[in-house]
């Protein structure tokens, strides 16, 4: 009789109906619950977006789907925050980018049912529609229908519904515990790819070649998947490593409190090792776009332009025949990054200059690329190589005994212009290395380089001649 009682007891346990977990409603949020949207953008790709919202909460436990966000996000390192301390927790989120479009919803459905819908120009004179299962999407579409296989739809297909978790943008589900309901200030922050700056540089030098009027543009360009309306900008110059997505927000939340008071011009700070550039007004950056925002403006910039010919430490290695004829003179220019409107750190990027001919058109100067130039510091260009000026280089004589070599070297500079020209030789030379005679006294003006400055009267030429001793061992 017991037996018998306790199968019944286990009986009835089982038909008791199981509690299941009811899921909350969710509550959608969009850019139209925005109130401030702020991106710190760094040099290597990567940006920080802070994302402050005004969104409506119910005590305890909501969904929250946070819509806007960028495609290309780590959801790793998202961190959303309340108005007030420990009234929001978040228990789960979900970042669901795997976006509706018809491919994407049939792969869903490979192993279950849809309905056919037979278009009338292909099923007589009206529609007709049969249930398939959906096999496979490899290569193209296979169906299963109750008596047959196909490989094509002739019509179109009907979906029961579409599947969980499919989304028309990427969205980040946040499932928060909240400690009281209504209105609420939310503050989230996370790391994403597909932002990108740099600095570009154009500067027009004056018809006499001593100033140099330069301009610093921003150029941003935006590949994340998402527009962002109205942010605030700033930007990181420096060669960041790793950046941590919570100490990375503390640093923008101390940000905001001083944005407010930014003049009209680019606020730089100096930031960990890095330096830190706020732009004054908001900007908007829609997705697939580039765009170039201002950065500094600097007239009169004093400038020097020197001609060099740069040799190299091959041939003094072994006998050379002749080693060039007509050797490229390269034209550098060189200014400090001090005074007037210059004198704050430039981000690396490439200048490009122009001068106006005798027409008043610009005209391309050349271009070259800048590292990170703390203030103060000189910045050099090579611009290219000169036309009427260029250089005969040989070797004249050549010795080697045990460790030690001895070469003589014939260089010729000619100046086909109507003006003087100032050339400097600058001749970078290996081991243990002197001057045993030469034409003209050199500078010794590095470990391994001897510099000699010629000057070469128009229209004619200048020889320098010199020999050297180098040690190997």
């Amino acid at each position: 009789m017991k037996r018998v009682l306790s199968f019944v007891l286990l009986a009835a346990a089982f038909a008791v109906p199981v509690a299941t977990f009811a899921e909350p409603p969710e509550r959608t949020s969009t850019v139209a619950d925005r109130d401030l949207v702020n991106l710190t953008i760094y040099n290597g790709g990567t940006a920080l977006v802070h994302d402050r919202r005004r969104v409506s909460l119910e005590a305890g436990v909501d969904r929250l789907a946070w819509r806007d966000v960028s495609a290309q996000m780590d959801a790793t390192s998202a961190l959303l925050e309340g108005d007030g301390d420990g009234e929001i927790s978040v228990l789960e989120q979900n970042f669901d980018y795997d976006l509706l479009d018809p491919a994407a919803l049939l792969n869903r459905y490979v192993g279950r049912e849809v309905t056919v819908v037979h278009d009338p120009q292909f099923a007589g004179e009206r529609e007709t529609r049969e249930t398939a299962r959906v096999l496979s999407t490899n290569g193209g579409i296979v169906l299963q229908y109750a008596d047959r296989i196909e490989t094509s739809v002739r019509g179109h297909i009907v979906f029961p519904a579409s599947p969980k978790n499919f989304r028309d943008q990427p969205t980040l589900v946040l499932d928060l515990q909240s400690a009281r309901g209504g209105p609420q200030t939310l503050d989230l922050s996370y790391l994403t790819t597909g932002l990108t700056w740099q600095a570009d540089y154009v500067g027009v030098l004056s018809p006499d070649e001593t100033r140099l009027s330069l301009t610093g543009l921003v150029t941003l360009s935006n590949t994340s998947g998402v527009g962002y309306d109205d942010a605030r900008l700033q930007l990181v110059a420096g060669n960041v490593n790793v950046v941590q997505a919570q100490g990375a927000a503390g640093v923008l939340r101390s940000a905001y409190s001083s944005i407010a008071s930014v003049p009209g011009s680019v606020q730089q700070e100096n930031y960990f090792e890095y330096h830190l550039y706020t732009m004054p007004r908001r900007t908007t950056i829609a997705n697939n776009q580039t765009k170039q925002l201002s950065l500094l403006s600097a007239r009169g910039v004093p400038v020097h332009t020197s001609l060099e010919l740069r040799g190299s430490q091959n041939y003094y290695e072994s006998a050379e025949p002749d080693i060039g004829d007509r050797l490229p003179v390269g034209v550098y220019m060189t200014f400090d990054n001090k005074g007037g409107q210059l004198g704050i750190p430039l981000p690396g990027g490439i200048v490009r200059l122009y001068q106006n001919d005798s027409r008043g058109l610009s005209q391309f100067l050349g271009s070259d690329r800048i590292q990170h130039t703390p203030k103060n510091e000189p910045v050099r260009l090579h611009l290219g190589d000169s036309f009427d000026v260029t250089a005969r280089k040989r070797q004249t004589a050549y010795n080697q005994q045990g460790c030690t070599s001895d070469s003589s070297y014939e260089i010729v500079v000619a100046n086909a212009k109507d003006a003087a020209q100032a050339v400097t030789v600058v001749e970078s030379i290996p081991g243990d290395w002197q001057i045993e005679r030469e034409s003209q006294a050199h500078t010794k003006s590095s470990s391994s380089t001897a510099t000699w400055a010629l000057r070469v009267a128009p229209e004619s030429r200048t020889t320098l001649t010199y020999s050297a001793r180098v040690k190997w061992c």
